[in-house]
C-alpha cells in the first residue's frame, strides 16, 4: 500500500510507468521476434541472402532495406518496433523501390507475387497487440498488489 501523498505521486509517476514500459517493451520484442520467424519461414529462398537480412529493431532499420511492418503503440508513440527486411546486397539496381523484397512481395509484370511479409505480420498482428495489451494489464496488477 501507498503511505503518504508523496509515495503515492512517486508511484504513479514512476514506479508503474517504468513496470508498464518493461513488461511492453518485452511483449512487443516477442511478438516483433514471432513476426520475423514467421517471415523468415515464408520467404522465397534462392541464395537465402533475403532471408538473411529479415529482422526488427528499436528506432530506424538499417540503410538500404525496406520497412513494411511497424509494431508500435499508437497512444503512447514513444515506443516503436520497425520489421524489415532487404539490405544493400539484396536491392536489385539503384534505387531503393527495386528491393528484392518488395519484388516478391508484390510481383512484377513477369513475376507473380510471393508474398512473405505482409501475411506474417496479419496473421500475427491480433496476437501481438493482445500480448502487449495483457503485459500491461498484469504490471499494473503486480504494481499495485493485486
Amino acid at each position: 500500500m501507498v503511505d503518504g501523498i508523496k509515495a503515492l505521486e512517486k508511484r504513479l509517476t514512476k514506479t508503474i510507468p517504468e513496470a508498464i514500459r518493461k513488461a511492453a517493451s518485452d511483449a512487443m520484442e516477442k511478438g516483433a521476434q514471432e513476426v520475423v520467424d514467421m517471415m523468415k519461414r515464408r520467404v522465397p529462398r534462392d541464395t537465402g541472402e533475403l532471408a538473411n537480412t529479415i529482422g526488427w529493431t528499436w528506432g530506424d532499420a538499417p540503410k538500404g532495406s525496406m520497412v513494411i511492418g511497424e509494431v508500435q503503440n499508437r497512444k503512447y508513440n514513444t515506443m516503436r518496433i520497425l520489421i524489415f527486411a532487404g539490405s544493400e546486397k539484396t536491392r536489385v539496381g539503384s534505387r531503393n523501390q527495386f528491393q528484392l523484397a518488395r519484388l516478391l512481395e508484390f510481383g512484377t509484370q513477369e513475376m507473380g507475387p510471393k508474398p512473405f511479409f505482409f501475411g506474417s505480420w496479419r496473421a500475427n498482428k491480433k496476437r501481438v497487440r493482445s500480448r502487449v495489451t495483457r503485459a500491461i494489464r498484469e504490471a499494473i496488477k503486480r504494481e499495485n498488489g493485486a
